[in-house]
């Protein structure tokens, strides 16, 4: 059966971290990112920040948010997102390794997959990461006294999914989104959309030995990935194509404030979300001059701000990590 799938590629991926400050840091400083937004998570009783990296533009695919969750460790395992590889200029690794190992961050040697090099660095709540060579990409990456446009990361690449099965969860990428498999290197299975290439590839790992991994709220986890689409219009059809295969968990279209989401859970274990802008997007609340350098807080939570801030660990952004300083 053929649709019109409304994904295009990435939007943001979604991870729990442990301490915010620590969080900041390691995407600021390490990554390289730019501090775009800091809000709190929307869902639950107990507030936590829920903030936002990008490259320089803040662009779909290259937004990178996290919970900080120090309130409970999450289970790594299978059925979860195991690295989420960023795109870097070719021969850009060296400095990579380099940079890494001044900041004393676990790094793997460096690796090839699907004839790309590659090195897995790992966050400080134990969140894989990857820097991946890809000559075709040429977003803007944000920059640091470190870390020069060259050597920049541009935005994700992809993402690693670990999966005790293979088939159900190709056969969700294929049917219910649209992806197409256009590879297969040992454990490795890739999947594209669209054009293909940085921003639209997600890889299977078959890990069929490995347990579950929790689904809860838990640190060093990932929580989701969330893949963009157009509009209202285009989710809805998109949920309508999930209904109709079977897959009938799939949420309502939710308020996120600076997008609209809808989730659900893949055959695999891994939750996916598709999102869509929504007009104003990040700047409904803070000049883009402002962007990411101080917390905001949904409307609906207003009346409980004071509460929220007297519970959350209090972040600095360091200094040329936001579009102010």
């Amino acid at each position: 059966m053929s649709y019109n799938y409304p994904a295009t590629g990435y939007h943001h991926i979604t991870a729990c971290s442990g301490g915010a400050q620590e969080d900041v840091n390691f995407f600021t400083g390490i990554v390289g990112q730019r501090l775009a937004k800091q809000t709190v998570l929307m869902d639950g009783k107990f507030p936590h920040y829920h903030l936002y990296y990008s490259n320089a533009h803040i662009e779909p695919g290259s937004i990178m948010t996290t919970f900080p969750y120090s309130r409970q460790p999450g289970r790594p395992g299978s059925g979860q997102v195991q690295a989420t590889s960023y795109s870097v200029s070719k021969g850009t690794l060296p400095f990579w390794q380099e940079h890494f190992k001044k900041h004393k961050v676990e790094q793997s040697p460096v690796q090839e997959r699907f004839g790309q090099k590659f090195i897995r660095f790992t966050h400080p709540a134990g969140l894989g990461f990857e820097v991946m060579e890809d000559k075709e990409d040429q977003r803007e990456g944000w920059t640091t006294k470190e870390i020069a446009a060259s050597e920049a990361v541009r935005g994700f690449y992809g993402t690693v999914l670990s999966v005790r099965d293979v088939s159900e969860q190709e056969k969700f990428l294929i049917e219910a989104l649209g992806f197409r498999k256009t590879g297969v290197d040992g454990r490795y299975h890739r999947f594209e959309i669209g054009t293909g290439g940085a921003n639209k590839t997600l890889t299977l790992y078959h890990d069929p030995d490995r347990a579950p991994g929790s689904w809860t709220f838990g640190a060093g986890t990932y929580h989701h990935v969330a893949l963009w689409v157009a509009d209202d219009e285009a989710m809805a059809a998109q949920k309508a194509i999930y209904e109709e295969l079977g897959y009938t968990d799939a949420s309502e279209i939710k308020d996120r404030f600076y997008f609209h989401s809808m989730y659900v859970r893949s055959p695999g274990g891994i939750l996916v979300e598709c999102c869509c802008n929504v007009p104003g997007g990040f700047e409904k609340d803070e000049k883009a001059s402002e962007l990411g350098t101080k917390l905001h807080i949904p409307p609906w939570f207003e009346d409980r701000r004071q509460e929220i801030l007297a519970k959350l660990e209090p972040v600095v952004a360091p200094p040329g990590s936001t579009s102010r300083n």
